[in-house]
């Protein structure tokens, strides 16, 4: 069989050639696709869409699409699926969306898969070739990460220049934060770990110098994590991973690893410098009166801090974006996302929300971190979407990202590029096409 696997774009949100001109650097291989691809028999062939950087040819020679669908993705991934079974085509959904809402998405595919792909993969495959292909494949246990194959960028076919490769060491998350889709996905409230050596191994089979961990956090184990990192201090490589402010805070063993092990940046989601807030979605893991020391120590490091923050908590009032920017900018923190409160379905705070009947909208659209979809405690849909303009203002003015691009230069070329890239983007951002 020919298969074709898709990532669907569900916005445009720069202009396609500037998209286009980054992802050549810089666009990792998907690491659900990867892993996919690796254990699909050879006989089969695979190609992979990334619709963020080329389009879909809905007459290509095909005999599965396969598609993996986030929330806000999910109305861009019922037309595609629509369109390529107008034309007799098979499609399979899988991914966040379909795990929560399977209802809605087998009725816009042949088959869905609920929960983690990779043990039912197989046997969906020899079910197509028999012609008996169910409409329900559902993983009723979290995989056993130890049996995936170890072929490192395996059979994909790269295209671009692919500076950088996302890999995965562990899975799953035991931290539930009431917001958090991954942690809430079926199978991903357990945490497991590969075998070190499988890792080692398929980074050495890595060409590509820099490297993305996807795992949730690489501060939930680490013992693992310290033992992953001495591991690696002799292969040469740089690499971004994220981690939880309180492991961080305390353990500088570890970030001394990190450091020597090549890591550039830690991603951390301090989500609100609320502690009030905070304690209201369940984020144990995080004491915003930490946050500075947090920061300073990485820094101390040598490695760059990115933060993600959100709005929208019941206990945020207006003044909570002059509180954030202000902590930003004493931070001297080296990139920061935005994002407003986001209830995606499967998740505790959807059901919350929808039991208050304060769920606005549910064009799923929309659920993207840039949009407000339900009603919020103490502001206003213009509060909040004002307020996330005013970050993205008051933190990627010029000098602030002259600022940021000075500290990556000497850090590499997919460094550089991707700064640029966030930097451009949050110089760009605008919220009046979304009001």
């Amino acid at each position: 069989m020919k298969i074709l696997l898709i990532f669907p774009n569900p916005a445009k949100t720069l202009p396609s050639f500037i998209v286009k001109f980054l992802s050549i650097f810089s666009n990792p291989i998907i690491p659900a696709f990867k892993a996919l691809t690796n254990i699909t028999p050879e006989k089969h062939s695979i190609d992979i869409i990334d619709e963020r950087i080329e389009n879909i040819d809905y007459d290509e020679d095909c005999d599965l699409i396969g598609i993996s669908v986030m929330t806000n993705q999910a109305p861009k991934a019922y037309t595609i699926s629509d369109e390529f079974r107008k034309r007799g085509k098979k499609v399979v959904l899988g991914g966040w969306h379909p795990s929560a809402l399977p209802e809605e998405a087998k009725q816009h595919a042949d088959s869905i898969v609920i929960g983690e792909a990779e043990e039912i993969w197989p046997q969906l495959l020899r079910d197509i070739e028999k012609d008996s292909l169910k409409q329900i494949y559902r993983q009723e246990k979290p995989v056993n990460l130890s049996i995936l194959p170890n072929l490192g960028n395996g059979r994909i076919k790269q295209k671009g220049i692919n500076s950088a490769v996302a890999i995965e060491a562990t899975r799953g998350c035991p931290h539930g934060c009431n917001f958090c889709a991954i942690s809430h996905s079926p199978g991903r409230r357990l945490f497991r770990v590969r075998p070190i050596e499988q890792v080692i191994n398929e980074i050495k089979k890595i060409p590509q110098k820099y490297i993305l961990f996807s795992d949730a956090s690489l501060t939930i184990n680490t013992n693992y994590t310290k033992e992953l990192f001495k591991n690696m201090k002799e292969l040469g490589k740089k690499f971004y991973c994220y981690g939880n402010a309180n492991v961080l805070f305390k353990d500088e063993e570890l970030l001394k690893l990190a450091q020597e092990a090549g890591c550039i940046s830690w991603t951390i989601g301090f989500e609100s410098i609320s502690q009030k807030s905070l304690d209201s979605i369940g984020k144990k893991t995080n004491v915003a009166d930490q946050y500075i020391s947090v920061i300073n120590k990485i820094h101390d490091f040598g490695m760059n801090v990115e933060g993600s923050f959100m709005f929208g908590f019941d206990a945020d009032t207006p003044d909570i974006f002059d509180s954030t920017l202000d902590f930003i900018c004493k931070s001297d923190i080296d990139k920061a996302e935005f994002h407003i409160l986001t209830p995606f379905p499967g998740t505790p705070l959807f059901d919350e929300l929808e039991k208050q009947n304060r769920i606005l909208i549910k064009d799923w659209s929309k659920y993207d971190g840039k949009n407000v979809v339900y009603r919020p405690m103490h502001l206003t849909a213009d509060d909040l979407m004002n307020g996330i303009q005013k970050m993205y203002n008051g933190f990627y003015n010029p000098s602030n990202i002259l600022r940021m691009i000075g500290r990556n230069v000497k850090k590499g070329l997919f460094p550089l590029i991707t700064t640029t890239s966030i930097s451009f983007q949050g110089l760009t951002y605008t919220n009046k096409k979304r009001m």
